[in-house]
């Protein structure tokens, strides 16, 4: 592995600039890359798609379905009651399924993301701070090992207008970042 510097731009013409210019200053082609880097939540690291295993927001939804469906079900029943004389016999067992489906399902949706109530704030202060990610675009990057080559590939790619300009480590060969994840924080340079 070695230290590998990434710019990520919002136009292929300026990467494409940004990486012909770093081939004129020495960069060799093989330890040079170019690629488009999806939006976050689109790296499909899932069989259904997605990045993480489980959405953010969704973890007390089980809570909220299974009170949700408790209540509804209660309602559907007493609605299935008042209904006996001109539904029939099943009015009572159809109004109960009808609304548990409704009260779980409002129940779950009513807490996905629900940053209100008391454990709120104990909730927030436990989260752990992410750090920057890396945001969709062009990725250019290249092999670096020595201060004097981060320093020229970070001028290279400022002057070209990359929006954010990372330091990594990782393998470049063939002009392929081997070890590239999407989902890796970004170590951001400096100025």
């Amino acid at each position: 592995m070695t230290m590998i510097i990434a710019g990520t731009f919002q136009q292929q013409d300026q990467a494409q600039a940004a990486a012909a210019e770093l081939a004129r200053a020495g960069f060799p082609a093989a330890e040079t890359t170019m690629f488009f880097v999806n939006p976050p939540g689109q790296h499909d690291r899932y069989p259904i798609g997605g990045d993480k295993e489980e959405s953010s927001g969704t973890h007390e939804a089980p809570t909220g379905t299974a009170a949700g469906a408790a209540v509804g079900g209660v309602i559907g029943a007493a609605v299935g009651l008042a209904t006996l004389p001109i539904l029939g016999p099943a009015a009572p067992v159809a109004g109960a399924g009808i609304g548990a489906y409704t009260g779980s399902l409002y129940g779950a949706l009513n807490k996905v993301g629900d940053a209100t109530g008391p454990d709120a704030d104990a909730a927030k202060k436990a989260e752990p701070v992410e750090p920057p990610t890396r945001k969709s675009g062009m990725l250019v990057a290249v092999c670096a090992p020595v201060s004097e080559q981060q320093a020229s590939a970070i001028r290279i790619l400022r002057t070209h207008g990359a929006v954010d300009i990372e330091r990594a480590k990782g393998t470049i060969t063939g002009g392929q970042w081997t070890d590239f994840n999407p989902l890796t924080p970004i170590t951001p340079v400096a100025g």
